[in-house]
């Protein structure tokens, strides 16, 4: 009789455990099911903006769904998007583009020679406000040959020409139904462009929605319906992942993750979400205002003295939790052109102090901030609100200084008035990133001069005149050996003045639904192939 119960308890419990998986893989499917419907839904901890790709305010994520360019800029060079194939002319002025056929915007109108001419055009009208890529400025004509043939004429030979056509923008394509008195420079009327997803709906600070293209020249993307959902950072995304309201995030324009690794572990092992990182793809760094005359941080001594003061291997470690990777130059050795020998200002406070004493900032009894001049070594560091990760940085940076009688205050601010500030001079220390893989070196530095970007870091330093000239010259140079020694100068003037101070080399970190497969990146930071995605 015993024997007998025991095997009829067998049996139950047996078919319990079957019924528990079968409700569980029904639950799963019907997950999935969920998902393939909703799409994704990531959170942004900023609205979409103005997505006109021939200006600057729109989220690059969004627009790299939406606008496509000439060429794209993957691991192994520059191939085929827009255009099916080239030519450079020997003198390289003239570049010559056969485009691919049948390619339609998404209001209907025809991809063309045509359309690219007046794109470019538009571009180009408004060239000042693209100073910052240096192909603005060499750009003499663009020519339409027959229907899919264009030729782009520049007034001297550069060599990154490819390189930045491929950017997200402004060189990429919107359909001239769009245009606004035949330009883009002050608005247009809608958003159309050539990529695989389009802009549906936008409600602006709240969701933006994006459906797949049906016409697309490259198939029908499997993911039919992504959603951007304007989130707080911080707690409140965490908590829609949690409900399942947004089930997708990653690294923003601006290299802010919207939720800290502690909480993307924890998500992880719910069992629900999947954690992606690319390769190292740009450095994070603090740039200081050299032409701020009225700050301490004009001075040398007092850059390297506040670069000697950071102890990165903490931040990366501790602050970061390991996700990303001590930076010591402006650029990492895998970028083009930069792995050369530099000075190494490993964290040192005292050698720090001694730079400081030095340069004649005397620490007074009782007081803990150095003076010179009745001045004091105070100052201000701006973080972005934004990231998960900066504030913490920016105040343990803070703790570093007050140890070497340098008083800092620390900001935060909205991404765009941080934007702002870099543009107008108005700081003395913010925290911001180079362009990352694909751009770097040519775009970083071509900014160095540039008003929108670096030009007050870089204007107050000695040989400020001798690196722009020196920036003008590797740009158009023709030769490879040139462009090795020119790069070299360039990366040492800027790093013996201390105006790009480094801390860490970052990665773009996805956090996604378990079930979703095809997860790649791109060689920029600001863009994910969408496109190539699905619910396996």
């Amino acid at each position: 009789m015993k024997r007998i119960n025991i095997l009829i308890f067998i049996s139950i419990l047996i078919y319990a455990v079957v019924l528990l998986a079968g409700c569980s893989s029904k639950s799963t499917n019907q997950t999935i099911t969920e998902q393939k419907k909703k799409g994704l839904v990531y959170a942004s901890s900023n609205d979409i903006n103005d997505m006109n790709p021939h200006l600057y305010t729109g989220s690059m994520s969004a627009q790299g769904m939406v606008y496509e360019s000439l060429v794209e800029n993957t691991e192994k060079g520059i191939k085929p998007l827009l255009a099916e194939s080239w030519e450079i002319s020997k003198d390289g002025k003239v570049y010559t583009f056969h485009l691919r056929k049948g390619v339609t915007f998404h209001d209907g109108e025809p991809f063309n020679a045509k359309a690219v001419k007046q794109n470019i055009d538009a571009v180009q009208h408004n060239k000042e406000k693209h100073s910052w890529i240096k192909l603005s400025s060499k750009i003499k004509s663009c020519n339409v040959i027959d229907e899919y043939t264009v030729q782009l004429v520049l007034s001297e030979p550069y060599y990154p020409t490819l390189v930045e056509l491929s950017m997200t923008r402004p060189y990429v394509f919107i359909s001239p139904k769009d245009f606004i008195d035949g330009e883009t420079k002050d608005g247009v009327k809608g958003f159309h462009g050539t990529g695989p997803y389009t802009l549906t709906e936008h409600k602006v600070d709240e969701y933006a929605t994006f459906e797949a293209n049906k016409d697309y020249w490259g198939g029908l993307p499997k993911i039919k319906k992504i959603t951007s959902k304007v989130l707080p950072a911080g707690e409140t995304t965490f908590l829609a992942l949690q409900k399942g309201e947004v089930n997708f995030v990653f690294t923003d324009d601006w290299g802010a993750d919207s939720i800290d690794v502690e909480a993307m572990n924890q998500l992880v092992d719910s069992g629900n979400y999947q954690l992606v990182r690319s390769e190292a793809m740009n450095t994070k760094m603090i740039i200081a205002n050299s032409s701020k005359s009225d700050s301490p941080v004009s001075e040398k001594a007092v850059r390297e003295a506040i670069w000697y003061a950071i102890d990165r291997k903490t931040i990366t470690k501790d602050i970061l939790n390991g996700t990303e990777t001590v930076a010591n130059t402006l650029f990492s050795s895998n970028v083009n052109y930069a792995d050369i020998n530099l000075k190494k200002r490993d964290y040192n406070l005292k050698k720090a102090k001694e730079i400081l004493e030095e340069a004649g900032w005397r620490l007074g009894k009782g007081t803990g901030v150095r003076t010179k001049d009745a001045n004091k070594l105070a100052m201000k560091l701006y973080y972005d609100n934004n990231s998960s990760s900066q504030k913490i940085e920016a105040e343990f940076i803070q703790s570093s200084l007050k140890k070497i009688g340098i008083q800092l205050e620390v900001i935060g601010e909205e991404t765009a008035s941080i934007a702002n500030r870099r543009s107008t001079g108005n700081y003395d220390l913010l925290f911001t990133q180079t362009w990352g893989l694909a751009y770097d070196p040519q775009s970083t530095i071509a900014a160095f001069n540039s008003q929108s970007s670096y030009l007050h870091t870089t204007s107050g330093i000695a040989k400020a005149d001798e690196l722009y000239n020196k920036i003008d010259k590797v740009m158009v140079s023709t030769d490879e050996e040139t462009r090795k020694l020119l790069y070299k100068d360039i990366l040492k003037i800027v790093h013996d003045e201390a105006v790009f101070i480094p801390i860490s080399n970052g990665r773009v970190t996805v956090l996604a639904p378990k079930d979703l497969k095809g997860i790649s990146f791109k060689q920029t930071q600001y863009e994910l192939p969408f496109e190539q995605m699905n619910f396996k």
